[in-house]
């Protein structure tokens, strides 16, 4: 009877068998990440152009400022003195509530117009009326806000037309804060007419008809069918207007005056004097304002979760 021994393999006949097994997982390693190089570009224009200003604002925030030169002596004592200052505090609670209102007001003209434009016009004539409403883009901003100032001056068209009808100009339709936030609402008006147009175009209208035929009024079934389903839509307009808005500063320096000064204009004002320490710890107030809105609206940003529902 004959035996057999099994051969044990050398230390070379052991690699030779390993290494052909690590290449192909190396392989497929590199072309994951050869799928991700679309991005680079994206990538290197996020680090240099906001990424890195970020992060030098937000240590500029916490150093020292001696004289015109920012030292970097890490304190607290920027924000404590935002916080302690009561000019500083009052401006930015005013430009709070002049963004919120601002917001809802743009929200408010916008969905009637986006309604009417995605409901009961014809296709045929959709795409003139968008062309029309995208046609302030054509103009420069800086232009179009300096045409406002013109028509809502003292001797501008509607202080002359409300003379010709017996009225008096109100002292508050220049350089004030409802000035201010009338101009906000007609630069933003677009950014939320085609948010929520865009929302609404893709809404199944039978479903409005089908909670009318159950017996639902037309309030209550925009509000309990309708909204629930383009709340993604409205939370992005939100987002699109009360973000861009709360940082502004050219509008309410031109049209607002004194009188309608937003945070934007502080920062501006720290910054033309050298005050960067201080400036910077008030921007980035700012942004946690943004990132705690968007923390908040997040769920409602999840737009395959809520047309799933």
């Amino acid at each position: 009877m004959s035996s057999s021994t099994t051969p044990i393999p050398s230390d070379s006949t052991t690699a030779a068998l390993v290494a052909p097994r690590g290449r192909p997982s190396l392989r497929r390693g590199v072309l994951a990440l050869s799928q991700y190089t679309g991005f680079a570009p994206a990538m290197v224009l996020f680090g240099l152009f906001f990424a890195a200003p970020m992060a030098l604002i937000v240590a500029y925030s916490f150093w020292t400022q001696d004289g015109y030169e920012v030292v970097a002596n890490w304190t607290l004592a920027n924000y404590r003195e935002v916080f302690s200052t009561p000019v500083y505090v009052n401006t930015f609670l005013v430009t709070l509530w002049m963004t919120a209102a601002a917001t809802a007001l743009t929200l408010a003209v916008a969905f009637p117009f986006s309604y009417w434009l995605a409901r009961y016009v014809s296709r045929r004539w959709r795409r003139p009326l968008l062309f029309l409403v995208i046609l302030p883009f054509w103009v420069s901003y800086l232009l179009r806000v300096t045409a406002w100032t013109i028509i809502l001056g003292n001797n501008g068209a509607l202080s002359r037309l409300l003379g010709v009808v017996g009225l008096s100009t109100p002292s508050w339709l220049l350089y004030d804060r409802p000035a201010v936030i009338f101009v906000l609402v007609y630069l933003y008006f677009p950014f939320a007419a085609l948010t929520l147009y865009a929302a609404l175009e893709r809404f199944d209208w039978r479903q409005l008809h089908a909670a009318m035929d159950l017996g639902a009024t037309q309030t209550q079934a925009v509000r309990r069918v309708m909204l629930p389903q383009i709340k993604p839509g409205v939370t992005t307009a939100v987002i699109f207007v009360f973000i861009p808005i709360l940082g502004e500063y050219l509008t309410p320096e031109l049209v607002g005056g004194t009188r309608g000064v937003m945070i934007g204009n502080l920062i501006d004002n720290f910054f033309q004097e050298a005050q960067y320490a201080i400036g910077a710890a008030i921007a980035i107030l700012i942004a946690a304002v943004v990132i705690v809105l968007l923390v908040i609206f997040r769920r409602s940003l999840e737009v395959g979760e809520m047309y799933g529902r």
